[in-house]
């Protein structure tokens, strides 16, 4: 594969392509240029590739032999079922010949193939996901439900395609930008990062986990692109801007120029940034802030090491432990393989492993019989661990034994007040005897902490501080929960604020409570990593900052241009505001006036 210089400047505008672009919601910055590929719900798209004017008339002559054969294929299947069951069930395939005889739908499979000049099995697929969508967003749950029908046609026709240009699910080995209608957290963590340059979905929130994992991992993003899985064609040529929310499609050489300048000004920046990777994270007058990492997989250890982190202050275990690939959750000697591996990587520092946090928008635990009817209220974090002690005694017991090989902190997410720390104390402290009995080594004072994400556990922090070694405030979900926000609906999204004043009030609170106990407080939430509240949390006095591996030299940039006085004295006046756009002024006031340039 050429560099990313050599694919920006073959990428040229054709003729008949009009720069286009479409505005969406930025959730990750940074620029990505590259042809597209193009991902939809339901169905792995098959192979793509273009197709020579000259060898349209073959791709025609395949897409009527696949529709014939599936044709053939329902017919038999039909007559069996009659057979073995009834008249009435067999003509369920009825209706999918009858799919595959609407000459609506034959049209426009042929006028995809020359409009698009792509293969068959792709025009084929392409038109497919136009019904599909359509159906998908009709209101009457009855319609909606026959999507299924139509993704069963859809997946037998391609299965009919001649050998040679046999089905596979894509996953392209040429760099790409990928459109997909949505992306859940291990789609996003599992991503090869040397083929996927930046993603852009129809669904999603700049709060998103999803979005999260996206900057965590300095993957270009940008959501809300409507239509894009039906409108946007794979191959297509395009820029992804992760600072504005656009997506470029056929940009002239013009729009190219630009962009390459933008990337040598970001790269420029970036290298200054990495100027101070190994110094101090202590303000101008000497208050220092622990600066640490939020990981998520275990491949993400070497960009830990090169942003200087003072080790790992959240390792998200369920992308490890729920792996889609995976038959079952590992076990207690595969896991503590792991937590030993990435204890010895940032040695001397610590790795805070957070326990099991399944559910709500996050991978779930198991199979549920029925949807929870509100999955933010209801079986997630600590309670499903406290639920499952086959899944949590496992996973403590492997933390412990990693403990004997470097420093390890193990700590509890949605902790709601003090009766699910004892109880997970308990479980631990069984861990730790079966462990002295088996004659295994631990360290028995292993530091034992809680995320603050609810509002009645920040405000029973003085009590619930002294059952624990720290507090680590999960501003994501503490947010959402004091203002009865869900943070990954467009429809409330504008009231999700980091800045309003409940929300400020509940993080001073917890502060001012661990302080009170003698135990430290950190953030690993997303505001810990906006600069534009590096000195609102310094002020309140935060002790510890856990942020994506590429955010780290930023937020040490800030935190050394800061003075600690100056912040508190804002952040004494922020207590007292009204409205959250005051505090946000504030904020950002004193950070554009001691780093602008990070906001270039």
């Amino acid at each position: 594969m050429g560099g990313l210089a050599n694919l920006m400047a073959t990428m040229t505008t054709e003729a008949k392509h009009t720069e286009t672009i479409i505005q969406g919601i930025p959730v990750s910055p940074g620029i990505a240029i590259a042809p597209i590929h193009v991902t939809a719900r339901g169905l792995s798209a098959p192979e793509v590739y273009e197709v020579a004017e000259e060898n349209l008339g073959e791709e025609h002559r395949r897409l009527d032999e696949a529709i014939s054969r599936a044709k053939e294929d329902l017919a038999e299947i039909q007559g069996r079922l009659a057979e073995l069951s009834s008249e009435e069930e067999s003509r369920i395939f009825e209706a999918h010949i009858m799919v595959l005889e609407d000459q609506a739908l034959l049209k426009r499979a042929h006028f995809a193939i020359d409009d698009r000049k792509l293969n068959a099995e792709y025009a084929f697929y392409a038109v497919m996901q136009n019904f599909l969508e359509a159906m998908r967003r009709i209101p009457d749950p009855y319609l909606r439900e026959r999507t299924a029908d139509l993704e069963d046609v859809c997946e037998r026709v391609l299965h009919c395609f001649d050998q040679q240009h046999a089905r596979k699910a894509v996953r392209p080995d040429d760099r790409h930008i990928l459109i997909a209608y949505d992306l859940n957290p291990s789609d996003t963590a599992t991503m090869d990062r040397n083929l996927v340059l930046g993603f852009a979905t129809e669904m999603g929130s700049v709060n998103s986990h999803t979005a999260i994992i996206a900057r965590s991992l300095g993957i270009p993003a940008v959501v809300g692109l409507e239509e894009a899985v039906i409108d946007i064609n794979s191959l297509t040529h395009a820029i992804l801007d992760g600072y504005s929310g656009k997506l470029i499609l056929h940009p002239t050489e013009a729009t190219l120029a630009t962009y390459r300048i933008i990337q040598q000004k970001k790269q420029k920046a970036r290298s200054a940034l990495d100027s101070i990777r190994d110094e101090a994270s202590t303000t101008r007058d000497g208050r220092s802030i622990t600066l640490s990492a939020n990981i998520g997989l275990i491949e993400e250890l070497p960009s830990v090491k090169n942003s200087g982190a003072q080790g790992i202050g959240l390792y998200r275990t369920e992308f490890f432990l729920l792996n889609e690939d995976q038959d079952a959750i590992p076990d207690e000697q595969a896991q503590t393989a792991n937590y030993t591996q990435i204890a010895r990587a940032v040695a001397p520092h610590p790795v805070i492993i957070r326990t099991l946090d399944s559910g709500g928008d996050k991978l779930p635990a198991e199979p549920l019989s029925e949807p929870e009817p509100n999955p933010f209220l209801g079986w997630r974090g600590i309670r499903v661990s406290l639920d499952r002690p086959e899944i949590f005694k496992p996973q403590l017991r492997a933390a412990l034994r990693a403990s004997a090989h470097g420093k390890v902190a193990l700590m509890f997410p949605l902790i709601s007040g003090l009766g699910e720390i004892m109880q997970a104390k308990k479980i631990l402290q069984q861990c730790m005897d079966e462990l002295s009995r088996e004659d295994v080594a631990f360290d028995a004072n292993i530091p034992v902490g809680a995320m603050i994400e609810i509002p009645s556990a920040a405000l029973l922090a003085d009590i619930i501080a002294k059952e624990v070694d720290f507090f680590s405030i999960g501003t994501n979900d503490l947010i959402q929960y004091t203002l009865a926000v869900d943070r990954v609906n467009p429809y409330v999204a504008e009231l999700y604020r980091p800045t309003q004043p409940a929300v400020i009030r509940l993080i001073h609170r917890t502060i001012q409570a661990g302080a009170q106990a003698g135990i430290w407080t950190g953030m690993c939430g997303e505001m810990a990593g906006d600069i534009h509240l590096t000195p609102l949390l310094i002020g309140l006095g935060i002790d510890e900052l856990s942020v994506g591996p590429q955010q780290v030299t930023s937020i040490r940039k800030a935190i050394r241009s800061l003075s600690h006085a100056e912040c508190a004295a804002m952040a004494d006046d922020a207590l007292k505001a009204s409205y959250s756009a005051e505090i946000l002024q504030m904020s950002s006031t004193l950070a554009k006036k001691y780093y602008a340039d990070l906001f270039e």
